[in-house]
């Protein structure tokens, strides 16, 4: 993890649906090939709808869904947004056994849904979002840099 003081944790509240898109967008703006954002949460927290968010910061004309039972949807856009749904994942083998390194190190950035279940095979440098639920249609967001490439995406968006 960075020791970066300007990179510490940022802690980000949306009170709808739209506005974690929005927050999705501004984010998706800003991500560069080889940028992985690793999302964790529950159930209905939202990490679809940022991904939503992301896909049109990076000018998909498509509309993000869930990749639930495709396990992994491309975006393309100014880059490729490889969107993973680690759900029915058994682990951090089955994350490796799809060719994840082509979508960490490729010419895109990668955003995983339920990151925490694939951890091990998350490249050491990302940026990890947990998500909270706070209320029906209000979320927090606690976004965290994992070394220094994801720090200087983090400082974006303070």
């Amino acid at each position: 993890m960075s020791t970066d003081q300007s990179a510490a944790p940022i802690i980000i509240e949306t009170t709808s649906p739209e506005e974690t898109a929005e927050l999705g967008r501004k984010l998706g703006e800003r991500l560069r090939p080889g940028d992985v954002l690793a999302l964790v949460g529950p159930l209905g927290a939202g990490k679809t709808q940022l991904t939503k968010g992301l896909a049109l910061g990076v000018g998909a004309e498509s509309t993000a869904t869930s990749p639930t039972f495709k396990l992994v949807n491309e975006y393309d856009g100014r880059i490729t947004l490889y969107h993973i749904d680690a759900y029915r994942l058994r682990g951090a083998g089955d994350l490796v056994s799809l060719g994840c390194d082509e979508f960490f190190d490729g010419d895109g950035a990668a955003v995983v849904e339920w990151a925490d279940r694939v951890a091990a095979a998350l490249p050491a440098e990302h940026l990890r979002i947990d998500i909270a639920i706070t209320g029906a249609a209000s979320r927090r967001f606690i976004v965290e840099a994992r070394g220094t490439r994801a720090a200087r995406l983090l400082r974006t968006l303070g």
